[in-house]
């Protein structure tokens, strides 16, 4: 487990950290670390959506892959960049939610709706998700 936060405002500030297989205990420990990272960062009300979104991609990654997965937050003066990389290729399914799927089904829905951009990227053996908000800063 790495992480590393600079607090120069002008500088890129950065979040790394390895999850290990199906370790749902790094969520909460995840975001607690986000929450530390954006403390001064953006708008009111922009650090918990960063925080919400993380929570799915990392829920994600260790639900859906069985394996490992790196998360890496890089905070600048304007924006917010989440990567979540896994290492199975099979790509995530956007899902339109219902009632019977009780809570399953909303996180990549979660993330189109509230990022400001998001992705999906191949990389070597596996994947990496992401998604981008504005500092939303006037």
């Amino acid at each position: 487990m790495e992480e590393k936060a600079d607090s120069a405002p002008e500088q890129s500030s950065q979040l790394r950290r390895r999850l290990e297989r199906a370790d749902l205990g790094a969520v909460p420990e995840t975001r607690r670390a986000l929450r530390e990272l954006l403390r001064h960062w953006g708008r009111p009300g922009r650090s918990e959506i960063a925080e919400l979104l993380t929570s799915e991609l990392v829920t994600n990654a260790l639900v859906h892959t069985d394996d490992d997965a790196l998360v890496t937050a890089t905070v600048g003066p304007r924006a917010l960049r989440v990567e979540v990389r896994d290492f199975v290729a099979r790509r995530p399914r956007m899902r339109i939610p219902n009632a019977d799927d009780g809570i399953h089904g909303r996180g990549l829905v979660l993330v189109q709706s509230l990022a400001d951009a998001w992705g999906v990227r191949a990389h070597g053996v596996g994947k990496a998700v992401w998604f981008e908000l504005d500092a939303g800063t006037a």
